[in-house]
């Protein structure tokens, strides 16, 4: 094996992510997007929202406050924080259109579209598995 220069290898470390090892970067971007709210706006933004009205499978561009109606429970806080943090990540892209009142609408982009099978994936599989895991914990909490 040909020998490195100490930045040969740092560059070359910093090609190679591993998620295992504390210190890396992709284990943040990880956390973000295991996140609910993240998989949730990600499966709204992909229009993953079949059965709700107005539902397609198509990406789609939102506006805040049709976001904020569909994700129950998520406050205006957390939305606004994790709107940002993935327009920042370069998953959706925030775009202002100026009329009375301004008009801010979030769409997709073509980083974030990659990433949408995987956040369907776990959106069904919490769906399709339910059931099977409240039995499970039924039967956990009977024999403790």
């Amino acid at each position: 094996m040909a020998t490195q220069t100490k930045a040969q290898q740092r560059a070359r470390e910093k090609v190679e992510y591993d998620v295992f090892l504390a210190a890396c970067p992709s284990r943040q971007l990880l956390d973000r997007i295991s996140d609910k709210w993240v998989v949730l706006i990600l499966c709204a933004l992909g229009g993953d929202t079949a059965g709700r009205p107005g539902g397609g499978q198509g990406a789609t561009a939102m506006r805040y406050s049709e976001l904020s109606r569909l994700l129950a429970g998520i406050s205006q806080k957390m939305l606004t924080q994790t709107l940002r943090a993935l327009e920042r990540d370069g998953l959706l892209t925030r775009t202002v259109t100026p009329t009375v009142p301004v008009t801010v609408s979030y769409e997709l982009t073509g980083l974030g579209l990659s990433l949408l099978d995987t956040t369907r994936g776990l959106r069904g599989w919490a769906q399709a598995h339910m059931d099977e895991v409240l039995a499970h914990r039924e039967e956990h909490d009977r024999a403790s």
